[in-house]
């Protein structure tokens, strides 16, 4: 049937601000403010997520996991990671 969330856990939309997730019957989002690696991914990498374990998600096209705590409740959980994007690289390499 359409529409209709077969897995537990499912990226359902994706906007110009974050990603749309349902699981079981709730959805959640994930704002990119708060969750930047899905900003920098492609559609095809954030939609596909597998639950590895009970309310524990991994996105392993872009090596992100996260568990429901972290979702429902982001501002106990600072970010420490950079994106893809954010990351720097020197401008020239070290010398040896």
């Amino acid at each position: 049937m359409p529409g209709t969330v077969t897995s537990p856990i499912e990226v359902v939309q994706l906007t110009p601000h974050g990603v749309w997730i349902a699981y079981h019957d709730d959805e959640y989002y994930l704002d990119h403010d708060l969750f930047p690696w899905f900003n920098v991914a492609p559609a095809r990498e954030v939609f596909n997520v597998e639950e590895i374990s009970p309310g524990h998600f991994y996105w392993p096209d872009i090596d992100v996991d996260l568990d429901l705590e972290r979702i429902q409740h982001p501002e106990r959980f600072p970010l420490v990671a950079k994106t893809r994007k954010q990351a720097t690289l020197p401008a020239f390499p070290p010398a040896f």
